[in-house]
């Protein structure tokens, strides 16, 4: 049965909570909500009443009142004024970097990292949809594997990249998620394990663990200290290539889930030296390597590098227009030798019977013209980038920012293992964000936080000095800080 929280249990756990740094209320609502996320305060427990819990911390009860007011309105406690409240995890914030959640008016979210439309180009595309739609009525809409001239039009863009492609090798999916679901039930499975980089995507994260399939965490190599303004470059090369080898080699991972072109969340992109060993060395130990070129487009320094399906035809790619052009679109798809194709097939059947119509002739229109947005896009991101890195090193000079290649994202080293608390606090002044071990396995990450530059330089700017302003709070407040046990952070900081 449920359980209960005694007064002096209570104070225990919150510590020396009152540090001035905030009003009371305020400061005791903020380390309730960290013990509950921490699990130090289980859920489904009932708290002690106001008066009580105020008698015994020594403050007064509209301190206590207000605090579970908070509380309550979060979605921290349930039940009103005068009852004991339950504890519990508000299902807004889980996943906390998942988008489509109501954002408060006033709060910047840098909680996932999307786009807007490409404007005027998408509209376009869309009202050319619909003149193209007629002639697809006739028929019943079904279609599992994708419209052909949608993917005639993917497979044209790999072989113009130097991959001689087919339509017969591309499956159209709702999306780069959809595409990696159908991957998980075809290669992976109950009980199988699949090779990650750590950090990751932690989208992808989730759709392994859905999957009933055991996560293989390789660390990538960390970013080198900051030799000017604040950011740096990753130390020995972007992958530890030789660390992944050995995974495949000892823990024989079914499948290798990987983002070699700006990654989510580092902004790192792998050279082809890299690939190229990669494809050779993995070769043999029967895992699969799945890439998810999502961001590939957005290529900030003009770095040149071959897709990695150049170096194999055995590479499984995952691509999508939700980066480059719009993740309204719900468009992605899957490029695969034609045998592995099929089974995608299969499986996607399972799943659903095909994708929106008038969003796939929509997509085959802007791939047809891919480029045309595409350079003011990057010219916005390269402002945006630069606004953010500056601004970091200027008003959080003590945050080590690794400088992203591209992508959307830069990966932030924290001074301390602060990320969860800098989380619960930030919505307080106007910004909303993921916490580092979103990025993870087993808790890791709670020294960094991923910091998007999908906002204009103004935004970006209320967004830093915000930040700044939460990190003091935390840095006035020891027990906010207080969110891991030892061996998790020695895993945050590895």
């Amino acid at each position: 049965m449920p359980g209960s929280l005694n007064p002096t249990a209570m104070a225990r756990l919150l510590g020396p909570w009152n540090t001035g740094a905030a009003p009371a209320y305020r400061e005791l609502a903020d380390v309730v909500r960290l013990l509950v996320m921490d699990g130090r305060i289980p859920l489904d427990v009932a708290l002690p009443s106001e008066r009580a819990l105020a008698v015994t911390l020594g403050v007064s009860r509209t301190t206590v009142t207000a605090a579970y007011a908070s509380l309550r309105e979060q979605g921290f406690l349930s039940g009103g004024q005068g009852s004991r409240g339950r504890t519990g995890i508000p299902h807004r914030t889980v996943p906390v970097s998942g988008p489509g959640l109501a954002i408060p008016d006033g709060v910047l979210d840098l909680a996932y990292a999307s786009l807007p439309a490409t404007g005027e180009v998408v509209h376009r595309a869309f009202a050319d949809a619909l003149i193209d739609l007629p002639a697809l009525l006739p028929g019943f809409g079904y279609d599992a594997v994708g419209l052909p001239p949608l993917r005639e039009a993917i497979a044209d863009r790999y072989t113009a990249a130097g991959i001689p492609t087919t339509a017969a090798q591309i499956l159209v999916t709702s999306g780069a998620q959809h595409a990696l679901n159908i991957i998980l039930k075809t290669l992976a499975g109950r009980q199988q394990k699949v090779l990650v980089e750590h950090p990751s995507y932690p989208n992808a994260l989730d759709a392994i663990r859905a999957s009933g399939s055991r996560t293989v965490p390789v660390p990538m190599p960390p970013a080198a200290e900051p030799t000017s303004g604040g950011s740096a470059e990753p130390a020995s090369g972007g992958w530890d290539i030789d660390a992944m080898v050995a995974a495949m080699r000892h823990q024989r991972p079914a499948m290798a889930y990987l983002v070699p072109d700006f990654h989510n969340p580092t902004g790192r992109i792998m050279s082809n030296l890299q690939r190229r060993r990669l494809v050779r060395d993995a070769a043999g130990t029967g895992t699969v390597l799945v890439v998810d070129e999502t961001l590939r487009e957005l290529n900030l320094d003009d770095v040149s590098t071959s897709p990695l399906a150049a170096f194999s035809p055995a590479v499984v790619t995952i691509g999508s227009l939700s980066k480059s052009h719009w993740a309204g679109l719900r468009t992605g798809w899957i490029r695969a030798e034609e045998d592995l194709i099929s089974r995608f097939v299969q499986t996607r059947t399972t799943m659903d019977l095909g994708g929106p119509i008038v969003e796939q002739l929509a997509a085959a229109r802007l791939l047809r013209a891919f480029t045309e947005p595409l350079d003011a896009r990057l010219a916005e991101l390269r402002r945006n980038r630069e606004a953010l890195l500056g601004l970091l090193a200027e008003h959080l000079p003590d945050w080590h920012v690794e400088r992203p290649r591209g992508g959307l994202t830069a990966w932030c080293r924290l001074p301390t293992p602060s990320s969860t608390a800098l989380t619960v606090v930030a919505p307080d002044f106007g910004v909303r964000l993921a916490a580092g071990p979103r990025f993870g396995v087993g808790g890791a990450f709670e020294h960094f936080m991923r910091v998007p530059y999908t906002l204009a330089p103004a935004q970006l700017e209320t967004a830093v000095l915000a930040l700044r302003d939460a990190q003091a709070r935390i840095d006035a407040s020891p027990q906010l800080r207080r969110t891991l046990k030892a061996p998790q952070e020695a895993a945050a900081i590895a």
